[in-house]
């Protein structure tokens, strides 16, 4: 005797990203990041400050910059005007300028910070010798973007990462000079991280005239 056949019950369940923003988060625009450092400054947060202005000059992935140590940034007494650093993520190194609005906050904040070259720039408040955790600057980011009322949602440490490359692409139209910067070692990767499509490509063409 065959036994009726019983349809499947469907369950359902929850989607992955329910209640998220999706994709890439957003890049800073200049009038942004003077809004965010005007915050800072009002609020004497040394630490956020200098914090703020290495993620945006550096253009490193968050596990990159929480790493750095003083001497990566220091030499003779002074801020180096162009630093480099190992990426972690491909292993490959990559090299960034440091700009006196960097230099100068970087100096204040480590003339308190006191210590060696070999401590972190951005230590951890858990532990004295360890380094400022990723999830803890992803806080930070949160929480100085919604303090000049920008939403949470849309903006992140890859925000900071983007910014300036996002910025020298639009005035230049230079990926492969953006390809070094954020040290990909595909050009692809630049393209899909900078968010180019079609109409990025035709207001370039449509600026250059032959």
């Amino acid at each position: 005797m065959e036994m009726p056949e019983i349809e499947p019950v469907a369950t359902k369940r929850q989607v992955w990203n329910a209640g998220r923003t999706v994709g890439a988060k957003r890049a800073l625009k200049p009038k942004q990041i003077w809004e965010i450092r005007f915050y800072l400054n009002q609020r004497r947060r040394l630490r956020d400050r200098a914090l703020f202005d290495l993620a945006i000059d550096s253009k490193l992935r968050g596990c990159d910059l929480v790493q750095m140590k003083i001497g990566d940034l220091v030499s003779g007494g002074q801020i180096r005007t162009r630093a480099i650093v190992m990426q972690q993520k491909t292993g490959r190194p990559v090299q960034f300028e440091l700009l006196p609005d960097a230099r100068a906050s970087l100096l204040a904040w480590l003339e308190r910070r006191g210590g060696t070259v070999d401590d972190y720039v951005f230590p951890s408040r858990v532990d004295h010798n360890g380094h400022l955790s990723t999830r803890q600057y992803a806080r930070l980011v949160d929480e100085w973007v919604t303090g000049v009322g920008l939403m949470r949602s849309e903006y992140g440490t890859h925000s900071l990462r983007r910014t300036k490359a996002s910025i020298i692409y639009r005035a230049t139209g230079n990926l492969r000079a953006v390809q070094i910067l954020l040290g990909h070692s595909k050009i692809e990767n630049t393209v899909r991280y900078l968010g180019i499509d079609v109409e990025d490509a035709l207001a370039l063409a449509e600026n250059t005239e032959i």
